[in-house]
């Protein structure tokens, strides 16, 4: 058997239907924004692998530094030892990050960031021997596969079969200049006759809900009222971190800054799994007790993983670049042109920009939805034009590693144009 077929005998891929599964694409090889395939093939990642790769596959610089990190030190345990990548990377983020943030906690991938900041505010009120222990969220949100990531996210064909096993969530409607008023009446009968724990949302884009944008201002009011009412408030910066939304984290376009902040997806460049969460000096006080049964007993076998963290720092070095930044504000540049350029094509209900991402509502029959069947014929045909996309049902963006070039940016976007004509 070739790989494929040993693939298909041995493998089961993730959000993939089984029944009749096509074989999957070999790529053997990883370039820029290429990846290549057993026979040659090129395909633009245009999509940077499920929204991690910054910097082009196989950078030789992050590739260099992960190197020499395998010859020092490739892994420690993390309880009652440290090692100079984390404490290093600690330090980093925090000059980066909202200046109420005092404590990072690292774990290694984007639902289980979100899970430590669920327990990590749950058991701050327990420590504080409060019953606090409802969570507040978005409609549509996504925020993890694991079971509280699952429980403050949205219901629907990610959960459905553990939905009687997730814990209760009050969802409101993302917040617009129409619904402002009532969504804070709402966000006040809450607080006022349950007991509210936090609120937790992706600041100003959700991602997996299908790139759904919305104003910094309107989330800044619901912020500052939950601050009002003593709620924690927790960032869920797992995609929109590190550049995507042209800001180092969304954070930065917000004046009202969250309680605790969630990292991973670009945290390493693409390269290797590694989640974080931060939270600001009150909370990590509440465990700071003589009291051992108040310890947030929480970890990872490869929490701090130093090679993990040596991709994490290698990654920044590039990230803290003029030109990289430059690069971040070229492609929102060449996005919001190609917005302005097909925005009223008749077979599309809506296009949105933020940042270094670009969302295209195709017009379909079917309503707009994860498992509208234009997602394969969408997928299907940009494959064929040597393009990686992965839709969101009927919604398809482009959302690319930040060394893509002006003309390859442009070769995605006259591909579009031939798909809608």
């Amino acid at each position: 058997m070739n790989i494929k077929e040993k693939d298909t005998k041995y493998i089961w891929h993730p959000f993939t239907h089984q029944l009749n599964a096509k074989q999957n694409i070999n790529i053997v090889k990883g370039e820029g924004i290429y990846l290549i395939d057993e026979t040659g093939n090129k395909y633009i990642d245009a999509i940077s692998s499920w929204w991690v790769n910054l910097h082009g596959h196989c950078n030789p610089y992050i590739s260099q530094k992960i190197s020499e990190q395998l010859f020092t030190l490739e892994h420690s345990i993390f309880s009652d030892f440290t090692h100079q990548p984390a404490v290093t990377l600690a330090e980093r983020l925090l000059q980066h990050l909202p200046k109420n943030q005092s404590k990072l906690f690292y774990s290694d991938n984007g639902s289980t960031a979100v899970e430590v900041a669920l327990k990590m505010t749950l058991q701050y009120w327990h420590n504080k021997g409060e019953q606090k222990t409802t969570f507040i969220a978005f409609e549509n949100a996504y925020h993890g596969d694991t079971f509280g990531s699952m429980s403050v996210g949205a219901r629907n064909v990610f959960n459905n079969a553990f939905e009687n096993l997730l814990f209760n969530v009050a969802h409101i409607p993302l917040p617009t200049h129409e619904n402002i008023e009532q969504l804070k009446e709402t966000l006040q009968f809450w607080f006022n006759n349950h007991n509210i724990a936090g609120f937790i949302f992706e600041p100003i884009i959700q991602g997996a809900g299908g790139m759904q944008m919305y104003s910094a201002e309107l989330l800044d009011e619901l912020i500052l009222l939950a601050k009002s009412q003593n709620v924690i408030t927790i960032a869920d910066e797992v995609m929109t971190g590190f550049g995507r939304t042209g800001t180092f984290f969304a954070n930065n376009q917000l004046k009202n800054k969250a309680d605790i902040i969630c990292l991973s997806k670009g945290l390493t460049g693409g390269y290797m799994p590694l989640g974080v969460t931060s939270c600001t000096q009150f909370i990590y006080d509440a465990f700071v007790t003589e009291d051992r049964t108040k310890t947030f007993f929480h970890g990872h076998s490869y929490t701090a993983n130093p090679t993990a963290c040596a991709a994490a720092l290698a990654s920044l070095d590039l990230l803290e670049k003029e030109e990289t930044q430059e690069q971040i504000q070229r492609i929102n540049k060449q996005h919001l042109l190609f917005q302005n350029k097909i925005k009223l094509h008749k077979k599309l209900a809506d296009v949105r920009v933020l940042g270094t991402i670009i969302a295209f509502e195709l017009k379909t029959e079917e309503h707009t939805h994860y498992l509208n069947n234009a997602s394969q014929s969408i997928a299907d045909y940009f494959l064929g034009k040597g393009i990686l996309l992965r839709p969101l049902g009927n919604i398809f963006y482009i959302l690319p590693p930040y060394v893509i070039s002006k003309s390859e940016l442009n070769f995605i976007y006259t591909c579009i144009e031939e798909f809608l004509d």
